[in-house]
């Protein structure tokens, strides 16, 4: 159970889990980055053996271990988060120091009344029309072709004119 929540803190560097697993959770993520700032392939060998999922092995080695290399430990952080709704167990947030918030760009209210107008003001009728006409007119000169073709093998035949009692 470790293994896996050790290789999803690596992969997302954090994640929501109980206080006392999380509590658990660091002492692994502690010990793995240390043995990952040897940076020998014995130490990536034996990081293999713990976390069985080469790419985060790659990502420990190549990313996580060259932000932390001035760091002598202390490489998690624990939030508390809450109680459970099902059963009250209490909640933490785990997350690698390193670890920094996506900031999303605040936008103008110019921009915002933008995006909204383009949502709410309908699309140019021409285009549409221009893209329906040209498709009904290849279908109606598919139609014409193929009556075209059905006609020729279609070919009424002539009834013999009775004669009349005259030219009998």
């Amino acid at each position: 159970m470790f293994r896996n929540m050790l290789v999803s803190l690596l992969q997302h560097e954090r994640i929501r889990t109980t206080l006392a697993r999380g509590k658990e959770l660091r002492i692994w993520a502690d010990k793995i980055i240390t043995l990952a700032k040897e940076n020998t392939l014995h130490a990536r060998r034996q990081a293999f053996a713990r976390l069985r999922n080469e790419t985060v092995v790659k990502k420990l080695f190549d990313e996580i271990v060259p932000k932390m290399k001035d760091r002598e430990g202390g490489y998690t952080r624990i939030y508390k988060m809450g109680w459970r709704q099902g059963d009250g167990a209490p909640l933490s947030l785990v997350e690698l120091v390193t670890f920094v918030h996506a900031e999303e760009k605040k936008k103008s209210t110019v921009e915002k009344a933008k995006e909204v107008l383009d949502k709410v003001t309908p699309k140019k009728k021409a285009k549409k029309t221009e893209e329906k006409g040209k498709e009904k007119g290849k279908e109606k000169v598919e139609k014409k072709a193929k009556k075209a073709e059905k006609e020729p093998t279609k070919e009424k035949k002539e009834k013999p004119k009775k004669k009349s009692k005259k030219e009998e």
